[in-house]
């Protein structure tokens, strides 16, 4: 049971990535060369704020 979980948490996953690109490839491609301007700390800072969110998200779903 668990491996279907993290086999459905990834495929809406790769969905909810690949819509921007799918619709607004454009300005996707905009926001992408601006985040590439972003120096390293905020990028990591963005990184950990995801990872903390999706453990935060994961610790109340499994309560």
């Amino acid at each position: 049971m668990q491996d279907d979980v993290l086999w459905l948490a990834l495929a809406f996953m790769l969905m909810f990535e690949g819509l921007f690109p799918l619709l607004l490839p454009a300005r996707w491609r905009e926001v992408f060369l601006e985040l590439t301007r972003l120096p390293d700390h905020r990028i990591r800072l963005f990184g950990f704020i995801s990872v903390a969110g999706g453990l935060l998200l994961y610790w109340i779903s499994s309560n």
